[in-house]
């Protein structure tokens, strides 16, 4: 095989291919909007747990701008600009100027409006790695701007948070601030009226910690999501180690060239050689270091946010496990209650004694007795309490198992779009860094070609 076509194997492309980061189909009717794990079409059977965009939105943050300067209040907003065929939209090219609070609280909002999505994270909003200087200064606003334009772009590609009713008022509302104060009002759907299952106590619902049945789907979908971070996190140290040496090469050469100009003032009779050594050195000093700045630090920065990305994938993991959780605490209290009730019918009608039902239910009979509660009529009434609380519980149950599937179906889409997503940042990322390496090499290469003929012409008289 010729070593130079070692890749020729590797594929980019996704084999079931018509999705949000290579293709929309926009012949399909606008579904109705309905939040989180409840926006699901039944209608294709086995496509259901498909991903499906109904067109596309590309958003790119730009034009940053400080707003107020001078004052206390300074801030920097960001015009946001999109393109877009969505039917949702008044125009084909929405646009707005916001501040990084109106991100956090679309961020926010959406993650609590469409609890089953994976809302991607922002960049912190005090910290920013690799960076010097105050945040107003220009490289913290430009890393800030290239952090927006990943998270709306991660937004905008995402088949449900793109038909968002809130980030199209984000995108191009003119009274924005009157869209938030009525969307804290008045968020979309009904709000959820309190259940048997909020009603429960914390102890009951929190006897264990883990589900009793895992579902190999989502044991394998975390274990995919642990693996992805944790090689994220070996190559952003295995980088950061090389950009510290890196540095350290950096200051070496600026002091190496220092010194050989120095030289060059002693020795007269090639000084002018050395000078151009001494030119190529810092040359190439400068070069890493640009290199190190628009090469290196972005791709750190890049490996983070898609670690955060991964991150909020675990949660939404996490939160279909406490649904599940939900269910089979609920059926668990529903199969306790049962029994109790099937216990009291028994001791009624004289079938059993309650020694038969053990030494729990024995001794509770006893108490009962001794504070005169163990007659029929009292048992007849606490079998009309008991089957009231029944047919409530059977509610919960059926309510919680619909919520667990839907959240599962949603969950299984989710893992689909952010493979999607994974696989085009990721050659995104590969192709940033592999370019200015390629550049950084080819540069430096014509900087040491310049000055090695000129080395080579000094003579030195024995």
């Amino acid at each position: 095989m010729d070593p130079d076509d070692v890749f020729d194997s590797v594929t980019w492309e996704t084999p079931s291919a018509s999705n949000g980061y290579e293709g929309f189909s926009t012949d399909r009717e606008q579904p109705t909007q309905r939040p989180g794990y409840m926006n699901i079409n039944s209608e294709d059977g086995a496509a259901t747990n498909e991903p499906k965009w109904e067109g596309y939105l590309i958003a790119t943050v730009k034009d940053p701008v400080k707003e107020l300067d001078g004052t206390k209040d300074v801030y920097v907003s960001y015009l946001v600009a999109a393109k877009t065929n969505l039917p949702i939209f008044s125009s084909s090219e929405p646009s707005s100027r916001r501040r990084f609070q109106d991100f956090v609280f679309l961020r926010e909002h959406l993650s609590k409006d469409f609890p089953a999505c994976v809302v991607p994270p922002l960049p912190d909003k005090h910290r920013l790695e690799y960076l010097t200087g105050d945040r107003f200064g220009p490289e913290f606003i430009e890393r800030r701007r290239q952090d927006l334009t990943r998270f709306m772009q991660r937004v905008t590609n995402h088949p449900t948070l793109q038909r968002a009713t809130l980030l199209r008022d984000f995108l191009e509302s003119t009274e924005w601030h009157v869209k938030m104060h009525k969307h804290i009002a008045h968020p979309p759907g009904p709000e959820p009226a309190p259940t048997l299952l909020d009603n429960l106590s914390d102890t009951l619902l929190n006897a264990f910690s883990r589900v009793r049945k895992p579902d190999p789907r989502f044991v394998e979908m975390r274990e995919a999501v642990d693996k992805f971070e944790e090689s994220l996190v070996g190559i952003e140290r295995t980088w950061g180690r090389g950009r510290t040496r890196t540095n350290d090469l950096t200051s070496d050469y600026h002091d190496l060239s220092v010194s050989v100009q120095g030289l060059g003032f002693l020795e007269t009779g090639i000084t002018e050689p050395l000078n151009h050594f001494s030119s190529t050195l810092m040359e190439y000093s400068t070069l890493l270091r640009h290199t190190t700045q628009t090469a290196t630090d972005p791709f750190m920065t890049h490996l983070q946010s898609l670690i955060s990305y991964a991150q909020v994938q675990k949660a939404v993991l996490k939160l279909r496990d406490q649904k599940q959780l939900d269910f089979e605490e609920l059926t668990d209290y529903l199969t306790g209650v049962t029994a109790e009730r099937d216990r009291l019918a028994a001791l009624i009608q004289g079938h059993v004694t309650s020694s038969g039902f053990g030494i729990g239910a024995y001794l509770r009979d006893r108490m009962e007795a001794i504070r005169g509660a163990d007659d029929d009529r009292t048992r007849v009434e606490k079998m009309r309490k008991l089957d009231l609380r029944i047919k409530e519980l059977q509610d919960a149950v059926t309510t919680a198992q619909e919520t667990s599937e839907a959240f599962n179906e949603e969950v299984i889409k989710e893992a689909a779009i952010f493979q999607y997503a994974k696989e085009s940042e990721m050659r995104e990322l590969l192709l940033s860094l592999v370019e200015g390496q390629i550049q950084m090499y080819r540069a430096a290469e014509e900087e040491w070609d310049r000055v090695v003929p000129v080395l080579q012409r000094i003579r030195v008289d024995v």
